[in-house]
């Protein structure tokens, strides 16, 4: 076999191998390639760092390791995104009740956050419980980069704020602003939960 071919074979086992096996390392990455191909660490390691400076892989920084409790999981850097989804979900439902809509010009943070709680939060937290975490080893193309994830929240945003809708027509409260001020921040804080929980499993 020649050494193109020997290289290229290499190169399609890795790929390969990040995308069924999604090792955690770079030692797992070569561990496993070893298994597949019969070439030497250094080899392996050589092509692994080739392919990155090509673009073809990627390495992403791994966070500090997950405590084992959950609730002191809630108190990392980690969870960070959590807490301030929260917080603005809640802090725009107590200025949409708080603030008059002709309290000029209070109003207008009413309304900045009122957009960001629509258009944003519930895509946003329901996105986040679909894809918790990302590899740390992947292809250009895997997974959700960030510009894809603000494309997929605000899309997502925009099919669960009328179904939230269309469901309040059926109760007694109607769409009124109130019932959909609660729908929205309970439907958010339920999926920001269910995202950091998963979020919590995936990395023990």
């Amino acid at each position: 076999m020649s050494d193109k071919a020997e290289n290229e074979e290499l190169t399609k086992s890795i790929i390969n191998t990040i995308q069924e096996k999604k090792p955690q390392t770079i030692k797992q990455l070569v561990n496993f390639v070893k298994e597949k191909v019969p070439i030497s660490e250094q080899e392996i390691i050589k092509s692994i760092l080739k392919m990155q400076s090509e673009g073809k892989i990627s390495f992403t920084k791994l966070p500090p390791p997950t405590p084992k409790k959950f609730t002191a999981c809630l108190k990392t850097e980690q969870s960070l995104w959590y807490w301030i989804t929260i917080t603005t979900a809640v802090a725009t439902a107590i200025t949409v009740f708080a603030i008059p809509e002709d309290f000029y010009p209070w109003v207008y943070i009413r309304y900045v956050l009122g957009t960001i709680f629509v258009l944003w939060l519930p895509g946003y937290s329901f996105i986040k419980a679909l894809f918790p975490t990302q590899p740390p080893i992947k292809m250009p193309t895997e997974n959700l980069d960030t510009i894809e994830r603000i494309a997929l929240s605000l899309g997502m945003s925009l099919a669960l704020v009328p179904i939230v809708g269309l469901l309040l027509n059926y109760t007694p409260w109607g769409i009124r602003l109130t019932p959909i001020v609660i729908s929205l921040l309970a439907l958010t804080v339920v999926f920001a939960t269910a995202a950091v929980i998963r979020e919590y499993k995936s990395n023990n």
